[in-house]
């Protein structure tokens, strides 16, 4: 499938010696414009302080069929990769779903919104229109935690219920858990080729390798003991595949203290040596979920999006010959377009300078859980008319998705406003007196009537700022920290231009757990999510911490933090930006 042309030096083992191997190309398998027709995808272009919204989710079944969740368009597209001319089939989703994950498992299409969700085609006609057939689907059940399968498969992105709040709130507790090193971490895999499996993730000494022990489920034979290495240290390591030659296919991140980090799919014979590695080429690139799938036959895809169009990627293997260790010395070379609107060098500098005050990171953790626990009533005035305001493009419209069908419920979290700024106290004020909730029309202007915060509102508030710096503006007021694995909470992950979310802790499998609003991922609202750290870091996300949080000793102004028994000093609805951030 691929041609293997290029020769890549590599650094391999203890000693360092130089090998060479065979370094093949990727090639686009698959590509779907921007559209609502079959042969195109949803994809809303980002704005000031969004990232590109599309497809998020990449997967494969026992045939070879690959699935993508095109969730703009509330639908999944099915296609055979190796068949380029035929059209991909549509399974339409029930209204009520709005995942941001996707896995399939034997005949069982599951999704992820917060839970997990298994759906199958409804006992009615295929319906036809503008996106041609399409086969409806309908929920079948809702597993909990108990499907041990099924959590793991959606826990390999972090796709996954973040960890306790209360260990978060509690300054001690912090502590501990900040400093535990890797922990013991147990997968369970619906393999191709060896059925249901149990891997183990056993560090060893240091933090830049782990054993690997694959056993089967019914049996309880060990059929594998794999090692994977690299030359810093290792970031996520996710058990994926055993195809069906019975090879063994293992996620990593290498994440050096300075430098490079790098995200890749290493591949162990049957025997359990390691052959090679599928680098994926994240840089630059729009955040996506589910970004790789392993199929039956051992290829190995990569979701790609751009401002204009979805690329799936057959991913180039490269051969390891007699290595121990993977060593990705040599950077790919990266189109800087892809980034489109989203990338860092899209925005001009701020240079104002900063006035802030001493903090502490204490409250920024808690007015950070404030925000994403807050318990209110949603009125009709919040609610706002039915037909709500479309959107440009797509079928999309004004109330953000976790709000829908909740009229005069109690919700829980401050909603994803475009454009909006503010306090806690601001947003309670403005629900109170009647203001719409949320706006995830990221593609038209701001709306003065709409009450909630965007992702950098969100972090501005939990840093204390009365005044919204936006990711453009916030290195203004934050340093970027070299080693990313001396984030604390309360720092964050920011995208200049793009995204923002607020840093939380590592997890024990050593993802990252952060606090964002988001219109996708959180569906609106603000929340927590779990992601791989070097997927991030890759695309763009930067680690850095406020200047103002008191160990860092700086001395400025109280005039811009909240005053929190006074709304914001900005326009209602915080449609306007500070009048001294330079564009």
């Amino acid at each position: 499938m691929f041609r293997q042309n290029l020769i890549w030096t590599i650094a391999i083992g203890c000693t360092c010696c130089w090998l060479e191997g065979a370094m093949a190309d990727d090639v686009v398998v698959r590509k779907f414009s921007s559209g609502s027709t079959a042969a195109s995808v949803g994809i809303v272009d980002a704005s000031e302080d969004v990232e590109i919204a599309g497809p998020q989710a990449l997967t494969s079944d026992a045939d070879g069929n690959l699935f993508l969740l095109d969730q703009v368009n509330g639908r999944i597209l099915r296609f055979n990769p190796k068949q380029s001319a035929d059209e991909a089939s549509i399974l339409k989703m029930p209204p009520t779903i709005q995942p941001s994950d996707l896995v399939v498992n034997k005949s069982d299409i599951l999704v992820w919104d917060g839970s997990v969700r298994t759906l199958k085609p409804a006992d009615q006609p295929s319906t036809r229109g503008l996106d041609g057939d399409a086969v409806q689907l309908e929920e079948v059940s809702t597993r909990g935690v108990d499907d041990r399968f099924a959590t793991s498969a959606f826990a390999q992105m972090g796709s996954q219920p973040p960890g306790s709040a209360s260990d978060l709130l509690d300054q001690s507790t912090r502590d501990v858990i900040i400093k535990k090193t890797r922990q013991p971490d147990r997968q369970y895999i619906s393999s191709r080729g060896k059925g249901s499996i149990i891997a183990d993730v056993i560090p060893n000494k240091g933090e830049s390798s782990v054993r690997i022990e694959v056993r089967t489920m019914e049996t309880n034979e060990t059929i594998a003991s794999l090692t994977l290495r690299v030359p810093n240290k290792l970031g996520t390591v996710e058990f994926l595949e055993i195809d069906n030659s019975d090879r063994f296919y293992v996620l990593g991140e290498n994440i050096p203290d300075l430098g490079k980090a790098s995200t890749f799919v290493a591949r162990y014979a049957p025997n359990g040596k390691l052959e090679g590695i599928y680098e994926l080429p994240l840089q630059n690139l729009p955040l996506t979920r589910r970004f790789v799938t392993v199929s039956g036959d051992g290829n190995v895809y990569f979701l790609r999006t751009r401002a204009d169009a979805v690329d799936v990627v057959g991913v180039g293997f490269r051969q390891l010959r007699n290595s121990s260790i993977v060593d990705l010395r040599l950077p790919r070379t990266t189109n800087s377009s892809v980034a489109g609107k989203s990338g860092a060098n899209s925005r001009s500098k701020f240079d104002a300078i900063a006035a802030v005050r001493p903090s502490n990171r204490q409250q920024t953790i808690e007015t950070a859980f404030a925000f994403e626990g807050l318990q209110w009533k949603l009125t009709p005035a919040n609610y706002g008319s039915d037909p709500d305001t479309a959107c440009t493009g797509f079928n999309r419209i004004r109330r953000p998705w976790y709000l829908q069908g909740k009229l005069n419920q109690e919700v829980r979290g401050v909603p994803y406003c475009w454009g909006c700024h503010g306090s806690l106290a601001n947003f309670r004020q403005r629900v109170e007196s009647g203001a719409m909730a949320g706006n995830v029309c990221t593609r038209n202007a701001p709306r003065a009537d709409v009450a909630g915060v965007d992702c950098s509102a969100f972090v501005s508030a939990a840093w204390g700022l009365s005044i919204h710096y936006t990711t453009a503006a916030i290195p203004a007021i934050a340093k970027p920290l070299e080693n990313p694995w001396d984030l604390k909470p309360g720092d964050a992950l920011n995208k200049p231009g793009s995204h923002v979310m607020l840093f939380l802790r590592f997890t024990p499998d050593r993802k990252a757990e952060v606090m964002e609003s988001s219109t996708g991922g959180c569906n609106g609202r603000v929340c927590r999510n779990v992601y791989p750290l070097a997927s991030l870091l890759e695309r763009g996300y930067v680690p850095v911490r406020f200047r103002a949080l008191a160990e860092d000793n700086t001395t400025v102004s109280a005039s811009v933090y909240q005053r929190p028994d006074s709304p914001s000093n900005s326009p209602a609805g915080g449609s306007k930006r500070p009048i001294h951030q330079k564009r």
